[in-house]
């Protein structure tokens, strides 16, 4: 799977951005508030990814930050909401406004998004309460990921993908990185929260 990209912002479009890596043109669905946060064509850029793989199709979906990236992940884990309607969220939420709206359990907030009626913004509030426990800690809500800083938030993303549930993983991760300590690699940080989960 790619993870993330870095190379030259080549082009942008109203939903999409292709990213020249090495002379290869990756085309990756964004959000609004991600291709704006890339800036002007020709600079450098980092682009978190999910590949999306259907019978069909194989499509790439980039963005500015591991949290939208695990808000996006989160939002399509509910019924009804697919790639579109996620970053249609992501585009007029940031992934911390995403968390106050279901932590608050206020659909509106939600509803506000193009293509979110008040039902699925309900739904998305009542099924995303219990699992948006995780991803809150990527806006430094926690002491120990505040100090570690991005490698915290890709350790708790690449505990999500093997299977923990995220409060399994932030805290895993977060007693991780207080054992650590500032400046801890995502490969030791990952190790020590697999042996902590473990336990």
């Amino acid at each position: 799977m790619i993870a993330h990209l870095k190379g030259r912002l080549e082009a942008t479009g109203l939903d999409h951005v292709v990213i020249d890596v090495n002379g290869v043109g990756y085309l990756a669905g964004a959000s609004g508030r991600t291709i704006t946060a890339l800036g002007a064509t020709g600079g450098l850029v980092t682009l978190h990814t999910e590949m999306l793989v259907s019978e069909d199709s194989i499509r790439l979906m980039g963005f500015a930050t591991a949290s939208e990236r695990d808000w996006f992940r989160l939002l399509t884990s509910v019924q009804g909401v697919g790639a579109k309607v996620a970053l249609a969220i992501l585009s007029i939420l940031s992934p911390e406004e995403v968390q106050t709206a279901v932590a608050r359990a206020d659909s509106a907030m939600i509803a506000r998004a193009n293509g979110v009626g008040p039902k699925l913004a309900q739904r998305i509030v009542n099924e995303l309460k219990d699992k948006a426990g995780g991803v809150a800690l990527g806006s430094g809500g926690a002491p120990g990921v505040a100090a570690a800083g991005g490698a915290a938030q890709d350790a708790i993303s690449a505990m999500l993908n093997l299977g923990f549930k995220p409060a399994e993983a932030s805290a895993a991760v977060n007693a991780a990185a207080d054992e650590l300590g500032a400046g801890a690699t995502l490969d030791a940080l990952v190790r020590l929260a697999l042996r902590k989960a473990a336990k």
